[in-house]
């Protein structure tokens, strides 16, 4: 299962990235659980410096910008 992690205080950019995330791993057929990170000092222990960022399986993939779903499906590939 992949962790799908959307790291952002919940702005409207941090809940467009979770929609845009979820959009792809169903598009893919991946068995995934998204988990929300809204705490900062975790945030930032992810080296995170602008929000909205997408980690996979604790990986920061992107950072600062909320991706397409057609980006998301490349980075979870």
């Amino acid at each position: 299962m992949k962790k799908i992690q959307i790291l952002g205080t919940g702005c409207p950019k941090c809940k467009k990235l979770a929609e845009n995330a979820e959009a792809a791993a169903i598009e893919l057929n991946l068995d995934f659980k998204i988990e929300k990170i809204a705490d900062i000092n975790e945030i930032m222990n992810f080296g995170v410096m602008m929000t909205p960022a997408l980690a996979v399986d604790g990986d920061v993939k992107i950072a600062g910008k909320v991706p397409s779903v057609e980006d998301i499906k490349t980075l979870l590939a």
